[in-house]
């Protein structure tokens, strides 16, 4: 496998890292440094290690795959839901609430890394050695979530009284696609 075809999977799972961390963005009142430092290291650390995951376990993962699509569903509806439920509060109660930190990073970290354990299952099947994949998927995610924290923030900035709104129904919608995208 080229650096190219590296590159080229590596931008593909991280997406959906992306588009979180777009609604991420949208959703606080004020970015900081402390907010993409988190939102990098934690969706870019899971981008690399479920590659590396995925590649250990080898055939015996399969049975993963087949209900994988339903756990980032679930994860980014409840989560999609939250934020909407939260939309309906007053500024002063949004502000308190921080999703670069917490549980809440961690499972989003987790739903947007699922697909990152089949490819490197479908790495271990071509014999590719994973620790180079799973490098450049974790640094192109930690990089592209910086890049859609900003231009979150920036999205956030204009329709600030439906960020928490807005920033929901794209994790949702997310979850929706990709539960269609593994049933059809």
């Amino acid at each position: 496998m080229n650096t190219t075809h590296i590159l080229t999977i590596a931008i593909g799972v991280s997406m959906d890292a992306l588009a979180v961390s777009i609604a991420i963005g949208i959703s606080l009142p004020t970015l900081h440094r402390r907010h993409l430092l988190r939102v990098a290291w934690v969706f870019g650390a899971f981008q690399a290690a479920m590659p590396i995951l995925g590649w250990l376990a080898g055939t015996r993962a399969h049975f993963l795959d087949a209900f994988s699509h339903w756990i980032v569903f679930g994860l980014l509806t409840l989560i999609g839901g939250k934020m909407i439920y939260e939309s309906f509060f007053p500024e002063a109660d949004r502000l308190k609430k921080d999703p670069t930190r917490g549980w809440l990073l961690i499972l989003l970290g987790v739903a947007t890394s699922i697909d990152a354990l089949a490819v490197g299952f479908s790495m271990a099947l071509l014999d590719v050695v994973i620790w180079q994949p799973a490098l450049w998927i974790g640094l192109i995610t930690a990089t592209l979530c910086m890049v859609g924290l900003r231009f979150g923030q920036r999205l956030g900035q204009r329709a600030e009284r439906y960020a928490d709104l807005v920033g929901g129904s794209v994790l949702i919608l997310i979850g929706v696609k990709i539960l269609l995208d593994r049933l059809c």
